[in-house]
């Protein structure tokens, strides 16, 4: 049968059964780990029950961290830090700052005389960036999240967000935050996915559309860059670039952003997704068997916001009053 390209449009959604849900919740502690057990949260978005454990195991970590390593990654590092323009004196806040890839920029951008600020919750992820920034006196990391940010009012000059509010539940307390932390005139620079926006060729779509569908579920809004300008503007931003950056994989390339994800995805879906794992095994060899084909395509659109925190201007005083 000839492979066909497939636009996987996954605007419909999984409901989990209570024995599901349970079943569930018990695989993703395994996935990512039993510290994350008394964090465990349940949310319902768009038909889907799940508890989401917020925090990675040491092994999930380092699964995430290969991916970022991926020369897809690198480049779009180079573009978002482009579109932040970081300058030598300041202080910048990396919220949900991973690995440190990007914190780790920050920090040989703002020098000695500045300093970059990594707020993270998951403790692995931690461990990971402490090691990547080692020698940077400027970096710091601080135990948080993108709600609740463990810093001052205005204690930011910039701040920068990737890959981090399509997780997020409550995004509005996560705008408001950034806000807060933000100086007057502070800039942000936001990046997020639209995964209605993913095409993987495949055989069998039909497969490939219940496996990433399950896959959604780890997202509090898979669809989160169609709303995000509205929702920075009622935030009190002012929005100052809006841009679209395209990750193309049209081989199968160990090393690549679409293969490292299948190794993410596959663990993933056999454990919480309520699928055969046979069904999901033969989903990622399908891919090998595409790409040895010559027959390989995988394209995703990533959305860059640049917006600023306007300058309260002092209301002016009436010539007649004294």
């Amino acid at each position: 049968m000839a492979a066909m390209l497939v636009f996987f449009a996954r605007s419909t959604r999984m409901v989990l059964s209570e024995g599901k849900i349970a079943k569930s919740r018990k695989a993703l502690i395994r996935f990512r780990g039993r510290k994350g057990q008394q964090r465990v949260q349940r949310r319902v978005q768009g038909g889907v029950n799940v508890e989401q454990p917020p925090r990675f195991d040491e092994k999930a970590a380092r699964r995430v961290e290969a991916v970022y390593a991926s020369k897809e990654e690198v480049r779009q590092r180079a573009f978002v830090m482009d579109a932040l323009a970081p300058l030598t004196g300041e202080r910048i806040v990396d919220i949900g700052s991973g690995p440190g890839y990007v914190l780790r920029d920050l920090g040989e951008a703002v020098g000695p005389s500045g300093g970059a600020v990594g707020v993270e919750p998951a403790g692995a992820m931690i461990a990971l960036a402490r090691r990547r920034c080692a020698g940077l006196a400027q970096v710091t990391l601080r135990e948080g999240n993108a709600e609740a940010v463990p810093a001052g009012d205005g204690e930011f000059d910039a701040a920068i967000v990737t890959q981090v509010y399509e997780y997020v539940p409550g995004i509005a307390a996560a705008l408001g935050e950034l806000r807060r932390v933000l100086r007057p005139g502070g800039r942000a620079v936001i990046f997020d996915t639209d995964w209605d926006s993913l095409v993987w060729n495949a055989r069998d779509p039909a497969r490939a559309g219940r496996i990433l569908k399950a896959w959604d579920a780890h997202l509090a809004d898979p669809h989160l860059p169609r709303t995000l300008s509205a929702r920075l503007r009622e935030a009190g931003f002012e929005i100052q670039r809006r841009d679209v950056y395209p990750i193309l994989n049209p081989e199968y390339e160990p090393g690549s952003y679409s293969f490292g994800m299948i190794g993410i995805i596959v663990p993933f879906v056999i454990r919480f997704g309520d699928l055969p794992k046979e069904e999901v095994k033969a989903w990622a060899a399908e891919l090998e068997e595409l790409g040895r084909a010559g027959e390989y395509f995988f394209s995703l659109n990533r959305y860059l916001f640049v917006c600023k925190k306007p300058v309260c201007k002092k209301p002016e005083k009436n010539p007649e009053e004294k």
